[in-house]
């Protein structure tokens, strides 16, 4: 398999911890370093005014790292919250969640794991093989 992927999602969180964009940012620059994962760039964080419901303004952002990335969004006024995060590698799922709860201390939450890549190929003598097999089933067809 490539990785999981953990989806988090959370309702009855402070508004005032979903607004800040400061707090959001140190949580997802924090965020790879917990889950012994590389960071490859700081977190890009942004507040988003709502578009044209205003209430759903927030903050947005995401950490790339050398297994993938962190994203994180938040509605403040719906004390909502989304958490994404999809590793190549396996993690502590439970450490990420946590550390989710902790600081944005919702009031209950929601979260899914997907496995992702379930055919990916780690290594080149594998991916030859997979390959193989999928060139010798495309010529039977034809």
């Amino acid at each position: 398999m490539f990785g999981p992927h953990l989806l988090l999602e959370a309702y009855g969180s402070p508004k005032e911890k979903l607004g800040d964009i400061g707090m959001i940012s140190e949580l997802l620059d924090g965020y790879p370093d917990k889950l012994q994962m590389h960071k490859i760039m700081p977190p890009y964080v942004f507040r988003y005014d709502g578009g044209n419901v205003k209430e759903d303004w927030g903050v947005s952002g995401v950490v790339l790292i050398a297994e993938s990335h962190i994203a994180l969004h938040t509605f403040p006024e719906k004390e909502f919250f989304t958490l994404d995060i999809f590793s190549c590698k396996e993690f502590d799922i439970r450490s990420a969640v946590d550390i989710a709860l902790e600081i944005l201390q919702p009031i209950h939450f929601d979260e899914a794991v997907f496995t992702r890549g379930r055919e990916f190929p780690k290594s080149i003598g594998r991916s030859v093989k997979v390959i193989n097999q999928e060139r010798r089933r495309i010529a039977s067809v034809k």
